[in-house]
């Protein structure tokens, strides 16, 4: 018996590890050409082990959330907006990674189809918003409107104007329904934007991430600083609010916005009936049949 409990333990240390490992896979991800590609100064950014034990412990608080709007049957949008490369999907990444799929989701839309092109703006967003229990991330939102449409002269003046005339109505509308939208602009510098794309030019795991639509990003910089400025001041409203993330420090960003994000929905911790694991079944007359050899995915490592 002790044996069992002693390999129950092993396997269950195990498994944490494992869980541990899989965020620093991504950090090492994130880092994985600082230091060939660019001189980092010593001591910046934040300490790993204290990052570490703040995100595990976010991300536990972030479990006691998710239980909460699921017991109140919650509706929560939560948007994030900002400057390529500024640490959105990070972010994002960071929120979902222990939360259960079925409760919190992802939306980000690819570019419309002919067919919604012609649809309401807000049309195809709506399909996407929560029901009760449910959470869902923008990773971009209907502010594309605002941003690289008017940008890239994807949408016309007039078009653009109706946009800001809508969407205070149509986030008014969503808080009034019960939906608890939360904002968020992650905001980073010229210079470190730039060396994150020429991390990413350098990298063959993240190539994909640089498209022309981003590259032309960087060479209109100003013109989306300005477009940024103007969608701030027009759709920062007291039933919508937005927020600004500084992202220049990753790490401290990812932090940043899971505490904040865990401040806006006061939650208390679920109350859960102990479980108790059922015996097993067993049916003397029951033989496993043997796996066909050529079903077995070849053991390479």
């Amino acid at each position: 018996m002790k044996e069992n409990l002693s390999e129950h333990a092993r396997r269950l240390y195990a498994d944490m590890v494992d869980s541990f490992d899989e965020e620093l896979e991504m950090e090492m991800d994130d880092d994985r050409l600082e230091d060939i590609l660019l001189e980092k100064p010593e001591g910046d950014g934040m300490d790993r082990r204290l990052y570490f034990r703040e995100l595990l412990r976010l991300q536990g608080e972030l479990i006691k959330l998710q239980d909460w709007v699921v017991a109140q049957k919650l509706k929560v949008v939560v948007i994030f907006e900002g400057r390529d490369a500024a640490g959105k999907g990070g972010a994002i990444k960071r929120i979902t990674q222990r939360l259960n799929p079925r409760v919190c989701r992802v939306a980000a839309l690819p570019a419309p189809s002919d067919r919604e092109q012609t649809q309401w703006y807000f049309q195809r967003y709506v399909s996407h918003l929560p029901a009760g229990g449910e959470i869902v991330l923008f990773d971009r939102s209907w502010y594309n409107r605002a941003g690289v449409e008017r940008v890239m002269g994807f949408c016309t003046d007039e078009e653009l104007e109706q946009f800001f005339r809508d969407v205070t109505e149509f986030e008014k509308m969503l808080v009034r329904s019960g939906i608890v939208l939360i904002k968020y602009w992650f905001s980073i510098s010229d210079d470190e934007q730039y060396r994150r794309f020429l991390m990413r030019m350098h990298d063959p795991l993240k190539q994909w991430k640089l498209s022309p639509m981003d590259l032309e990003s960087r060479r209109r910089w100003e013109a989306y600083t300005k477009a940024k400025e103007e969608m701030m001041e027009r759709t920062h409203i007291p039933e919508a609010r937005w927020w600004i993330v500084e992202g220049v420090d990753k790490k401290r960003a990812r932090l940043n916005c899971i505490s904040h994000l865990l401040s806006q929905i006061p939650y208390s911790e679920v109350h859960r009936e102990p479980i108790e694991l059922p015996a097993r079944e067993h049916h003397p007359d029951y033989i496993r049949n043997p796996t066909p050899a050529e079903m077995i995915v070849p053991a390479i490592y």
